[in-house]
């Protein structure tokens, strides 16, 4: 791959390392493929138990690479529905990986950086990381990354962000639920280690299951068919084999077989 780079962190993980450290790991139709391919892959390969996303150098993700996005506007409608597509299905490859993802955040995280942060299930953020929903500076709007950002912020604090593109720390960011945790910059990668060692300690199925069902859920009352829902879940994963391993081994006190020794 020419903009990413893919290594193996631990046994069972894989980091995907966005590779422009030039333009900030700005993003653009190449890197936007890759991701795409590489989450594709990743999701389908049994000996991956975790996908950590990194940007190489100083920081995270400035965002949609600007020459992409001048040519953008000077291409046809159709031109920009297709490649806009593209965009929003890498970002919901990346949100509906059926196994657990990580954020791995430091420096600038801007525009589209901000969306692949909140399209991961956990983002660790360095103390000197910043946040900005930056893309009205240029006259357009966060439409691809806004139901992530959404989902991970609440609706007003969404748009507070969208419409004042102001930047953020770490601090304000950890406050409002756009990352899970802030570590110092020398120890944001051992923070990082720390939440895959707890991912890793759970059920591969479990985790599916959970990423599927939760993915099924709204905030707010429960209608009678998330009920049953819900209810025919748990029935149908507890008479797996991975639940009877678990169980059994909590009771004989050994790490559980899906635990990488």
């Amino acid at each position: 791959m020419k903009t990413l780079k893919l290594s193996q962190r631990a046994p069972g993980v894989t980091q995907v390392t966005m590779a422009r450290p030039a333009v900030f790991n700005a993003f653009d139709e190449a890197m936007i493929a890759e991701l795409d391919e590489a989450f594709e892959a990743l999701e389908g390969d049994a000996s991956v138990r975790v996908i950590v996303l990194a940007g190489e150098g100083r920081h995270f993700s400035a965002g949609a690479d600007l020459q992409w996005m001048q040519r953008a506007s000077q291409a046809t409608l159709e031109w920009n529905v297709a490649d806009a597509r593209r965009f929003a299905a890498m970002l919901a490859r990346i949100d509906r990986c059926a196994k657990p993802t990580v954020a791995r955040v430091q420096g600038a995280a801007l525009g589209g950086g901000v969306g692949l942060t909140c399209a991961c299930d956990i983002a660790v953020a360095a103390d000197n990381a910043s946040f900005a929903v930056s893309e009205a500076k240029f006259g357009i709007l966060p439409a691809v990354i806004g139901p992530y950002v959404t989902n991970a912020v609440g609706k007003r604090q969404a748009r507070r962000l969208a419409l004042t593109t102001e930047r953020i720390g770490a601090a304000e960011a950890l406050a409002m639920g756009l990352v899970h945790q802030v570590a110092a910059a020398d120890q944001l990668d051992a923070a990082v280690d720390a939440r895959v060692a707890e991912l890793l300690a759970g059920g591969p199925n479990a985790q599916r299951e959970i990423k599927a069902l939760f993915a099924a859920l709204e905030v707010g009352a429960n209608a009678p068919e998330v009920i049953e829902l819900t209810a025919q879940t748990i029935a149908r994963v507890r008479g797996t084999a991975e639940a009877r391993e678990g169980f059994d081994a909590f009771l004989d006190k050994r790490p559980a077989a899906w635990i990488p020794r």
